[in-house]
């Protein structure tokens, strides 16, 4: 049976901007806003636009994310004929193996497409938050008839040469592609989601791997030579909430904007458009009669006996009675010992942070930058980790740790 539409999900980045937080995991299973992990995000937005095929490329550090994924239950993936697929670069006759590029990922896993027979096909990257309908996406493919085309946003002209730039007509049809110009154009930024016709993307990716001379990029080489050929190109206005998370100041700002929905228009809570995820198992959370919250995020098996302001807390975190904990996001299984205090700061999973110990620090200026502590670390007694440090774990079980 013919699919009209499946998804390949990017997820094979290093996500080497996040430093300690992927050390040892890949960037879309990097966790995100109490209960999810990065890559919930281009998943329950496939489920929900009635896309059921999607194959996950993975590359880098791929064993918690596909453990994560697993048959794809929690998002209604685990289908008789479609479903979710975790696809990781292979040894082939032709001796290609690591995906050199995201068109050659694309281009090495062609036999998995051709198996659904799609008529379109929409490339995403597994590192952004994002609430998009892929359906009014591709009903604007349609309706255009586009042979590509990519979702845009607009941002603030000064930012637009941080992106790649479509620049289009008065009926957003693409005449020109800027990667990261000095001098904008457009300020109508890529967000990295494509809608191809399949038999258009087909051809340029077998051409893209016959030159020697490609870098087996989408931004960098396939989309320059569809203009180049003067193919049908569009770009889609997307005017909801989107984020790279490609760095510890955009991930923590992202955490934050879940806190406050009305303004930031991320909202976890809509029962129209939910965001699925693994179910932690766990019980539920406990608070005690002398701790104190305030516009947070408590999630399952969290127990709290201390402060907790304007901060998100994943599944299994305790905060022992007399810690602080403001503004920080919190990741799973993680202990914030007794007078801990614990500020504008990232903490991965299943670390400890030692009685009175003092980690980040309120923002008094444009240079105190988020703390960052990479999963598994344990912070002694009375430690002290100020604005912008970023601690990993790169000992020996049974060495001293901070």
């Amino acid at each position: 049976m013919a699919k009209e539409m499946i998804a390949m999900l990017l997820a094979g980045g290093q996500g080497s901007r996040l430093y300690a937080l992927t050390q040892n995991l890949a960037k879309p299973a990097v966790p995100f806003g109490g209960k999810y992990r990065i890559i919930d995000f281009p998943l329950s937005n496939c489920v929900n636009s009635g896309i059921d095929t999607v194959g996950i490329l993975t590359q880098y550090q791929p064993l918690v994310l596909n453990e994560y994924i697993g048959n794809g239950q929690p998002w209604d993936l685990d289908r008789l004929h479609g479903g979710v697929h975790v696809l990781p670069p292979y040894q082939q006759a032709s001796g290609s193996d690591w995906y050199k590029g995201t068109a050659n990922a694309i281009y090495q896993n062609i036999s998995f497409i051709e198996r659904y027979d799609p008529k379109y096909v929409i490339i995403l990257s597994g590192d952004q938050i994002c609430k998009q309908d892929y359906s009014d996406f591709l009903k604007f493919h349609k309706e255009k008839g586009a042979e590509f085309s990519v979702a845009v946003m607009e941002v603030p002209w000064e930012e637009a040469p941080r992106f790649g730039l479509m620049v289009t007509d008065e009926n957003d049809k693409i005449t020109e592609f800027q990667e990261k110009p000095k001098n904008p154009k457009s300020n109508l930024a890529s967000m990295g989601i494509y809608i191809f016709n399949w038999d258009v993307l087909k051809k340029y990716l077998i051409e893209d791997e016959a030159d020697p001379n490609s870098e087996n990029d989408f931004g960098n080489n396939i989309i320059p030579n569809l203009l180049r050929d003067e193919r049908t190109m569009y770009a889609y206005r997307f005017s909801g909430y989107w984020k790279d998370v490609g760095t510890i100041s955009s991930l923590w700002e992202a955490n934050m904007e879940v806190l406050d929905p009305e303004h930031s228009g991320i909202n976890l809570f809509d029962e129209n458009w939910k965001i699925y995820s693994r179910n932690s198992g766990m019980t539920g959370h406990k608070i005690s009669a002398d701790a104190m919250v305030e516009n947070s995020m408590i999630t399952d098996g969290c127990r709290i006996g201390g402060d907790v302001k304007h901060s998100i807390l994943f599944a299994g975190v305790k905060v022992e009675s007399g810690a602080k904990v403001e503004d920080a996001v919190i990741m799973g299984g993680s202990v914030i010992k007794a007078g801990a205090v614990v500020e504008h700061c990232i903490i991965a999973e299943n670390v400890v942070i030692g009685e009175h110990a003092k980690v980040g620090a309120m923002p008094d200026g444009e240079t105190n930058g988020v703390a960052t502590v990479g999963s598994g670390v344990f912070i002694g007694d009375n430690a002290k980790i100020g604005p912008n440090a970023m601690v990993n774990n790169n000992v020996k079980d049974g060495e001293e740790q901070w």
